[in-house]
């Protein structure tokens, strides 16, 4: 993709992957990296990011020998991630109009 992600839609992107369903981090850089170009050393900060802001939490699960980490979106998360949305919805419209060669004249 050609155009970086903020941080803020970073945020915005991986709690709707795990809005879906609980993750473990690997299935959320992976989900993530369908769609953008991105590490999972720039991953992981904004998964600690957002656990110590009380938008996820997290469990441990084995699975063959090992934990794995699952991710789980709090309510306060559901309502920032209902806040990005509104914002993608409101922003998307306008570049579209701008890009698009919808501007009113």
């Amino acid at each position: 993709m050609t155009y970086q992600l903020t941080a803020p839609l970073l945020d915005a992107c991986v709690l709707g992957i795990v809005a879906q369903g609980d993750a473990y981090g690997y299935t959320l850089t992976q989900r993530v990296k369908e769609v953008v170009d991105i590490s999972e050393s720039t991953l992981y900060p904004v998964l600690r990011r957002l656990q110590k802001s009380d938008y996820l939490t997290t469990y441990d699960s084995p699975f063959e020998g090992r934990n794995r980490r699952y991710y789980s979106i709090t309510d306060k998360g559901k309502e920032l991630l209902a806040f990005y949305r509104k914002e993608w919805t409101d922003y998307k419209v306008n570049v579209d109009r701008l890009i698009g060669g919808y501007i009113d004249e």
